[in-house]
């Protein structure tokens, strides 16, 4: 991680747990928001003004927190008017890395080697974690924002003005409520299969599984409708979607979440195909990089072999 700017140790996937072993993630510390206008957003400063061509996000196709954006960005249709970098997936002694595997790119703007070479150019004092997604401002030369909720709101609404969109991912008159199962998804699901796999105590590992699939069956009973919302798609759906594709071939076996599958779920099965369906969603999700990014952890396979499979995930994707 970086301390004061300075990359100062190898990456390793648990930065901090508390006195039971829990994993504890880093909270994001660029927030500032793309406008319509440049005006100032919830959070951060303003000057951040919806333009074609200005910024650029930067993401790693195995992370769930980058892939949110990617499919917010193809939904909203906003391709032509926001470039992206993909990383290498497999995780490196100072993180994510540019270039040097099939669907990785080099840094376009700079040439840096390391994602982490973007946080101290935007901060040469920064302390943390260098995470993705990145979403860069090339006219400020700076950060807007490493936060994946953000970014999913200000691609929601930023650029209507620009690329008007019958999609709306974050409707007003649902706004509580999917505020309040965003946050039960991420602490039991999203979040939980991190904790379960990065526990360093058999109590952490033993609650934050139980979480994970006490809220999965929770949406296969909830799960009556297309969505979960019933026929409106919303961000709630993206966030749902990214844990679910990823869980049979990463974390049910990686991380242990080995009680059951998604394809013994009948409806959360359905529901993650549906999505696929959707249109460009389907390109936002490549399973080598997927794969080859969480089995090259060495803290949980030493060895960096990648197991075949499974099946149902290939014929999904097929």
């Amino acid at each position: 991680m970086l301390v004061d700017g300075k990359w100062t140790k190898d990456w390793h996937p648990v930065q901090k747990a508390d006195g039971k072993g829990r994993f504890v993630r880093q909270v994001s510390s660029f927030r500032n928001w793309i406008t319509p206008d440049g005006s100032a957003g919830p959070t951060g400063t303003g000057g951040f003004k919806a333009e074609a061509g200005r910024y650029r996000l930067y993401v790693a196709l195995i992370c769930p927190w980058a892939s949110r954006t990617l499919i917010a960005r193809k939904l909203k249709g906003l391709d032509s008017l926001i470039e992206v970098t993909v990383v290498n997936p497999t995780l490196t002694g100072e993180g994510w890395a540019f270039g040097g595997y099939d669907g990785a790119d080099e840094d376009p703007l700079f040439g840096y080697h390391h994602l982490h070479q973007l946080y101290t150019r935007a901060d040469p004092h920064y302390t943390g974690r260098a995470t993705v997604p990145v979403l860069w401002d090339t006219k400020t030369d700076t950060m807007v924002s490493n936060e994946s909720a953000d970014i999913v709101r200000m691609f929601d609404t930023a650029f209507e003005g620009l690329v008007p969109s019958g999609v709306r991912l974050y409707p007003e008159d649902l706004g509580l409520e999917i505020d309040a199962l965003n946050a039960q998804v991420y602490d039991t699901l999203n979040n939980g299969v991190y904790k379960a796999g990065f526990a360093s105590s058999q109590e952490a590992y033993d609650e934050a599984v139980a979480g994970v699939f006490e809220m999965l069956d929770t949406l296969e009973e909830r799960l009556t409708g297309d969505w979960l919302f019933g026929e409106r798609f919303t961000e709630a759906d993206i966030r749902l979607f990214v844990t679910l594709i990823r869980f049979d071939a990463a974390y049910h076996g990686l991380f242990k979440t080995n009680r059951r599958r998604i394809s013994d779920y009948p409806r959360l099965k359905a529901y993650t195909r549906r999505v696929l369906e959707l249109p460009g969603v389907r390109e936002t999700v490549n399973m080598d990089h997927i794969t080859r990014g969480y089995y090259s952890i060495k803290a949980l396979n030493p060895s960096g072999i990648r197991p075949v499979g499974p099946a149902d995930i290939e014929a999904l994707l097929a």
